[in-house]
């Protein structure tokens, strides 16, 4: 009856595991949540200091700090929906034309992708990478 009962636990607890780290289609996963930020690349400044807040119910806060530009400062917030394979957020109600959307989720890290969502490459990949904050 005891092997029963730890077994019937067991089973019990791994399912919860299993559920919490589920994000598609709910809420983002407890892991995912929290502040992401780093230094991008700039066309036309000397570099884009970029935050993003992943929150609870798939929501999202994102800044954008020109370096160099006597403190432009742009900010959205909004919604994000997760790819079919739970690897990649796009942040929704923003212009897809011309600022990117798109970032593939890693362990305490988002990888900026390019606007048609794929992975920039060269000498500055890894300039797109935004680490997560320590909380």
């Amino acid at each position: 009856m005891t092997k029963k009962i730890i077994f019937v636990l067991s089973i019990a607890c791994l399912l919860f595991s299993l559920n919490a780290c589920k994000s598609k289609g709910g809420n983002v996963s407890p892991q995912i949540m929290g502040t992401y930020s780093g230094v991008t690349p700039c066309a036309d400044c000397d570099g884009l200091e970029v935050t993003i807040i992943l929150k609870e119910n798939n929501t999202y806060e994102i800044t954008w700090y020109y370096l160099g530009k006597d403190g432009i400062f742009y900010g959205r917030e909004g919604s994000f929906k997760w790819n079919s394979t739970d690897s990649i957020i796009t942040l929704e109600d923003m212009d897809v034309d011309t600022v990117p959307t798109m970032y593939k989720v890693g362990e305490n890290y988002l990888l900026q992708l390019d606007l048609s969502g794929n992975v920039i490459t060269g000498e500055h990949a890894d300039d797109y990478i935004l680490n997560k904050a320590q909380e």
